[in-house]
């Protein structure tokens, strides 16, 4: 039989942290022997707020190159930049105007980002999510693998296909969601109540996949922790200690149970001196990856994906415009 297909995407907007490592492409990863797998650098995306040319241009190769280090597989995984393929804009016109004004306002990341800036926020960042489903559904994709943040926007997908399908008979297949419970939100490491995030106003919040391993050490020395003394996961009255105790599992592969009885007793300096350990193997190793790939070969891997999956994106396209009546030469 064959595989399912899932598709996810990954912005190319500064350096990626620890918890787009954990939270997005380790569950990659884990899915890429069990799914037909399509990973774009989603630099459409990137453009909903301003960008430096030149920067962009390096992010996409950077992002490609991160997704390689990790060990997404081109061979077994198609890894493409977004902007390569127009049939992305094009069905995502044509969902624009199946989208509801509304449904958009509803948005989290929207009302978050949009937040402060009035009439100056870009359309495109009101129509990001539209753009997403566009995505999704531009490849007949059976399943979605996110971070919790982006589930809304997966849930929109496929209000979008189902509301197409039964206007204009049957044409996207409606995804489901992949998502990993117990990685999908890594917290800020200054601030256990909020996303880490590589936008945040200190560094110690986030440990960038390309932190020297010394100074992602000391981060993690330095990260707060909450009152008393017991090594518990309780995200509700530890969330610092159940977001350290979360990292340090997915990096160990060992359960959050065995590693709260391993600390039992113990003091939070002994967790923190081992995960510090934990981050810097894990980054030296990445890091050693990494700069074996070269960009020549990022570009090749992105060039070969388009290519790959371009017919697909041009036949669920054609069906869509066959639906609605713009194709001319169709006879049916």
């Amino acid at each position: 039989m064959a595989k399912a297909r899932i598709f996810s995407g990954v912005q190319p907007t500064g350096n990626l942290h620890l918890g787009n490592y954990l939270g997005a492409i380790e569950l990659w990863l884990s899915l890429q022997n069990k799914y037909d797998c399509i990973f774009s650098v989603v630099d459409y995306h990137a453009i909903t707020v301003s960008q430096e040319p030149r920067k962009l241009k390096e992010s996409i190769l950077a992002i490609a190159k991160i997704m390689l280090a990790s060990g997404i597989n081109p061979d077994q995984s198609v890894i493409f930049q977004q902007s390569a393929l127009s049939a992305h804009t094009e069905l995502a016109w044509i969902l624009n105007c199946t989208a509801h004004m509304g449904e958009l306002k509803k948005m989290t990341q929207f009302k978050e980002k949009s937040a402060g800036q009035k009439d100056i926020v870009s359309l495109g960042l009101f129509a990001y999510p539209v753009l997403m489903a566009a995505d999704i559904l531009l490849y007949q994709t059976e399943a979605v693998p996110v971070g919790e943040d982006q589930s809304q926007h997966v849930e929109l997908a496929r209000d979008l296909a189902r509301r197409f399908n039964h206007q204009f008979g049957q044409t996207f297949t409606v995804p489901d969601l992949i998502t990993r419970p117990d990685g999908a939100r890594i917290m800020g490491l200054d601030d256990p109540r909020k996303k880490m995030s590589k936008s945040a106003a200190s560094e110690y919040n986030y440990i960038a996949l390309l932190d020297e391993p010394d100074k992602a050490a000391k981060k993690i020395m330095k990260a707060v922790t909450d009152s008393g003394q017991e090594i518990k996961f309780a995200p509700a009255n530890k969330p610092a200690i159940s977001n350290l105790l979360t990292i340090y599992s997915l990096l160990s592969g060992r359960t959050i149970a065995r590693l709260e009885e391993e600390y039992q007793g113990r003091q939070y300096g002994a967790l923190k001196k081992d995960l510090a350990e934990a981050v810097k193997i894990f980054l030296s190793d990445f890091q050693s990856r990494l700069n074996e790939i070269t960009d020549a070969q990022a570009r090749q891997v992105l060039s070969a994906g388009a290519a790959k999956i371009a017919p697909l994106a041009e036949s669920t396209l054609r069906t869509a415009k066959e639906r609605l009546g713009l194709t001319l030469n169709n006879h049916r």
